[in-house]
């Protein structure tokens, strides 16, 4: 049994019992391959024989993760797609959809919540190489007034304390309710009143002096985003980095609460032992530039290559998004300007994000050698201390194995700042997640 962990979308707790879920199904094109006790010894005689060996025990532990998600993790379906410089796969399994039973797709789409972030922190760091904002110039320069009152103060946060979260500013999450967005899941929620509700209060830490996750610092990158070039920071996300890598599944939803394409529908369970509660269609106006985004395994692993291989940022601003502080996390789990490295279990790092809102969990890593992963699940909030697990797990399965070679490596080094007494001990809340 799993220890029943408390998950949150915003501020309210909901809690997730262990429930059985379907198999888990083969991904197209590929029969599922069980083990054999009287299978002959492998004999790897040649290169390809080794290469289809190795991708078939990529594959089968793959597979088990996913099974353990969908049953005793108690997930309705799971997708993982993997990708290499030798191909890509994806593998799904149970359902998309709890009353039709209808299998989760290969192909398909769902909401990314904070994998947002690594988008709107590449469009700041663009802006940063083009000279139209400087990293370390205080926010007040290009929100004049907006981060004021109840000791906030803009005047003494910079642009690079919000995209690394230490800027102190207190979390929206801490501040808005699940009731408040459930009881009207398709109202517009304005970014400028966000912010304001999240002002309210008090910084949790002095400017530059700790660490702590807060999806406030996005949203207001959104509004620098949107200062600095005249548009919606969704415009310059479609127009520098959607448009210029074909991630044709890939959408900065504005108040649309539909996912376009084939998607699976997206849970939460409000209670343990409640029946799950279909939340699909919500406004994403409620996470914005902090979770708002909708995209695909495909699309996510493509941005996620270009972007720690520098072909979205100059070099400069690459070194400043991939130089981390400590979180505090067991893990190893550092931080920079919207991207986060973690150590990989065969050595190296990986750098990725992970996003949690309404009705879909995500997780996503790249190494700079070329390997990249992304799994998601359609139930958030609800889920358990071994979903969250197994997820991770997903990942750096395939980041691992996904590399023939002896150890992965994940690229450049974290600078490691000191530990400091405001550091969390978990990365921070997201927009269904609790610490």
């Amino acid at each position: 049994m799993n220890v029943v962990r408390r998950r949150r979308v915003l501020s309210g707790g909901l809690t997730l019992a262990v429930a059985a879920g379907a198999a888990a199904a083969a991904p197209k094109g590929v029969a599922a391959a069980a083990p054999r006790g009287d299978d002959a010894p492998r004999q790897n005689t040649t290169a390809t024989a080794t290469a289809a060996e190795h991708d078939l025990r990529l594959r089968l532990r793959l597979r088990a993760i996913l099974h353990r998600l969908t049953t005793v993790d108690g997930v309705p379906g799971a997708l993982v797609e993997t990708r290499n410089r030798s191909g890509s796969a994806v593998l799904t399994s149970g359902v998309a959809n709890v009353k039709s039973h209808a299998p989760m797709r290969r192909d398909s789409r769902f909401r990314i919540g904070s994998m947002t972030k690594p988008f709107v922190a590449t469009v700041v760091l663009q802006l940063v190489g083009e000279h139209r904002i400087a990293l370390d110039a205080p926010v007040e320069r290009y929100l004049p007034g907006v981060i004021r009152g109840h000791g906030n103060d803009g005047r003494i946060i910079t642009v690079r304390q919000l995209l690394q979260h230490t800027s102190g500013v207190p979390d929206i999450l801490d501040h808005l309710t699940p009731q408040d967005v459930l009881k009207d899941p398709l109202a517009h929620h304005d970014t400028r009143d966000l912010v304001k509700t999240a002002l309210a209060h008090p910084p949790t830490f002095e400017p530059g002096t700790g660490w702590r996750y807060s999806s406030t610092n996005y949203l207001l990158a959104g509004l620098l985003i949107e200062r600095v070039t005249g548009h919606p920071y969704g415009e310059e996300i479609h127009r520098r980095i959607i448009t210029p890598l074909g991630l044709h599944e890939t959408y900065v939803p504005g108040d649309d609460p539909t996912i376009p394409g084939p998607h699976p529908r997206g849970y939460a369970r409000p209670g343990e032992n409640a029946p799950l509660m279909d939340i699909t269609a919500i406004n994403p106006s409620v996470a914005g530039a902090a979770g708002s985004m909708i995209s695909s395994g495909t699309d996510l692993n493509r941005f996620l290559d270009a972007l720690v291989r520098g072909k979205l940022l100059r070099p400069a601003q690459l070194r400043q998004m991939m130089t981390t502080r400590p979180t505090g996390n067991p893990d190893g789990r550092a931080y920079g300007l919207g991207l986060e490295s973690r150590p990989l279990p065969c050595g190296g790092l990986y750098w990725g994000h992970s996003g949690d809102i309404l009705g879909y969990g995500t997780v996503g890593g790249a190494t700079v050698d070329g390997r990249q992963a992304t799994v998601m699940v359609n139930l958030d909030p609800g889920g358990t201390d071994a979903q969250d697990a197994d997820m991770k797990a997903a990942v750096q399965t395939a980041l691992c194995e996904g590399a023939p070679r002896a150890r992965a490596r994940g690229g450049a080094p974290r600078a490691r700042g000191a530990h400091h007494p405001h550091s969390a001990e978990a990365p921070g809340q997201d927009w269904g997640r609790l610490p």
